[in-house]
């Protein structure tokens, strides 16, 4: 699966000034660390990107560009931002939009500068009406409306990455099994077929610091076995890389990698976690298999749901 690193956005506040005030040497160390961990992409999230924070993507496209040929994803509810930085691209083919809804004037928007550089676009299944949809077929609904104006304007499916947008666990536990329902009706509904992607850490965001990577590594795992294409990731998690590359090569590397490939096959089998067999004395293994029960809405989540 390919991995969008997320790892420079301005909701870090040390970011967001190094941003503001052209910091150059604090964004190169930034983008250093995440080309060394070899992600797919490279996301550059400067929210709106108004007032002094005008002409910030352009910046940072070309500090990222004379540093490292990897991909770059564009990610600004600035669709001007977005292509001012997609008119420096020397590959604009393999660059991300980050990205549209379902909304007409931001949806025509953006996929016209997509269009016109041929680039992937991320497609998120909701609207401002509805905002995220609580059902799967809802967001599809939104991603047939989405992909009518893609097929329009020439935007191939291979080139669209539908975010079936998910919710935190702790929030609304019901919504982590729609996400997962969504991406495996995404992957089933286009022809050719379309891609996918979300952004991992949201569903583990309001939980406990201590708990949040392993929700994000066992609910990529759930979600690489309905189909995901990519996923935005933090990707100075390395067991998160590992895992991923787990997953891949289907090689286990240590003693529960074994659960994290069976819950994949799982998936992928429209199975049930009783088909899943682990050592019940291994604490890494049952912590995975109590994730996955708390995922797929199976047990009721508490932030001290591992110590019961």
């Amino acid at each position: 699966m390919k991995l969008i690193s997320e790892n420079l956005h301005i909701i870090s506040k040390s970011t967001k000034e190094a941003v503001l005030n052209r910091d150059e040497a604090y964004i190169k160390n930034l983008l250093q660390k995440q080309i060394e961990t070899s992600p797919d992409w490279i996301d550059l999230n400067i929210g709106p990107a108004r007032g002094a924070f005008a002409g910030t993507m352009q910046w940072l496209v070309s500090l990222a560009q004379d540093m490292t040929d990897i991909p770059l994803s564009l990610d600004s509810t600035n669709a001007d931002e977005i292509e001012l930085g997609m008119s420096l691209a020397k590959e604009p083919s393999k660059w991300i939009i980050n990205s549209t809804n379902a909304d007409e004037a931001r949806l025509n928007r953006v996929t016209d500068i997509a269009a016109q550089y041929g680039c992937n676009i991320i497609a998120l299944t909701m609207n401002s009406e509805l905002g995220i949809p609580k059902e799967a077929d809802k967001r599809l609904e939104l991603a047939f409306e989405i992909s009518a104006v893609t097929d329009e304007k020439g935007i191939e499916n291979n080139k669209i990455y539908f975010d079936p947008l998910i919710l935190p666990v702790c929030v609304d536990q019901t919504q982590a099994v729609e996400a997962l329902n969504t991406i495996r009706m995404l992957k089933e509904s286009f022809d050719p077929a379309a891609m996918t992607t979300i952004g991992l850490s949201n569903v583990s965001n309001g939980c406990p610091k201590e708990l949040r990577p392993l929700i994000n590594r066992v609910f990529m795992v759930l979600a690489m076995g309905c189909g995901l294409d990519s996923a935005i990731v933090d990707s100075f998690d390395a067991e998160l890389i590992r895992v991923n590359n787990v997953i891949e090569t289907q090689t286990t590397q240590n003693s529960y990698d074994k659960i994290y490939i069976d819950l994949f096959n799982m998936m992928q089998s429209f199975e049930d976690t009783e088909s899943i067999e682990y050592n019940k004395t291994d604490i890494e293994q049952i912590k995975i298999f109590k994730t996955a029960e708390i995922l797929l809405n199976k047990k009721v989540y508490s932030n001290s749901y591992l110590d019961i």
